[in-house]
């Protein structure tokens, strides 16, 4: 099979799984429907594989669509980055890229974005700070930080990621043990595990009314100051904490952590990068960027 002669219809099908519509989709690329429609139907005819699953309510991705897609939204990032860098004429980026970051989007999302920013541009020398304190760029000589919470007032520039929310976990053993949490009133007499932002109270909302703050006080057994070891903390069966969702989307997946009275859930945080390039960003820290939403909107999905 030529590989490459699909590679256009590798990008319509990204742009029609992104949408969700092939009129949509076509719009966007300036074709006709049909001919949006020939391209991912040659695409899944090449392949011998079904992509995309039809159905009176639209479409949806099947595992080997949603498999292909991921791969398809970095190809669309390279053909874009590939016309920038020709466009601005720069040199191929070299030596230390020094970043810091939360201990929390280690493994899930900076790894893998570092992974494939560095196979893009293998001249560039990771450098991490893993820290889940705010740290200065300049009087650490940092090129980017990724930071979660509130932005503070600073001269350097911050790109929005996306927006974090905490639900109240356990461990699967510590749930069943609970029972079934039905109320607000129940959860203060519970064991808790204070998260290093929490003290004295957490706030929580209703699902359906997320301008409606409640504050609990609560009584901590146990503390820590990062949120991994947090994390470990709840799946060793040490109480119930208020978490990421994203940080332990894998254990709910698995099945070890199970979310405790689902019907509300934390705050929402933003979760940003920060560089301090007054000017044009270079081209690699502009492709980390990408890389860091894409992993953090698949940690999420």
């Amino acid at each position: 099979m030529n590989n490459i002669k699909l590679l256009p219809s590798l990008l319509v099908f990204a742009e029609v799984a992104q949408q969700s519509s092939f009129t949509q989709a076509a719009q966007k690329l300036g074709m006709s429907k049909s001919a949006v429609s020939q391209q991912v139907k040659r695409l899944e005819a090449q392949i011998g594989q079904q992509l995309l699953s039809r159905h009176t309510r639209g479409m949806s991705l099947t595992a080997v669509g949603q498999k292909l897609l991921a791969r398809c939204e970095l190809l669309q990032d390279q053909v874009q980055l590939a016309f920038e860098e020709i466009n601005s004429g720069l040199e191929k980026p070299s030596g230390v890229f020094a970043i810091t970051i939360a201990h929390s989007c280690e493994r899930q999302i900076v790894i893998p974005a570092l992974n494939q920013l560095c196979i893009e541009f293998p001249d560039i020398e990771p450098k991490i700070l893993v820290s889940d304190e705010v740290k200065d760029l300049i009087d650490e000589q940092l090129d980017v930080a990724l930071s979660f919470g509130e932005l503070k007032d600073s001269n350097y520039r911050a790109l929005p990621i996306g927006t974090v929310g905490e639900i109240i976990c356990a461990s699967s053993a510590v749930a069943s043990k609970l029972g079934d949490i039905k109320t607000i009133e129940d959860l203060p007499q519970r064991r808790w595990i204070s998260a290093p932002w929490q003290q004295n109270t957490v706030s929580l909302y209703r699902n359906n009314l997320l301008s409606e703050e409640i504050k609990l006080n609560i009584d901590f057994k146990a503390y820590t100051n990062t949120l991994t070891t947090a994390v470990e903390m709840v799946l060793h069966e040490m109480g119930i904490a208020l978490l990421p969702k994203f940080a332990v989307q894998p254990h709910l997946d698995s099945g070890q952590m199970v979310q405790i009275l689902p019907t509300h859930q934390g705050r929402l945080w933003p979760f940003y990068m920060v560089h301090r390039f007054s000017a044009e960003k270079p081209i690699h820290v502009t492709r980390f960027y990408q890389l860091v939403k894409h992993f953090f909107d698949k940690s999420c999905s």
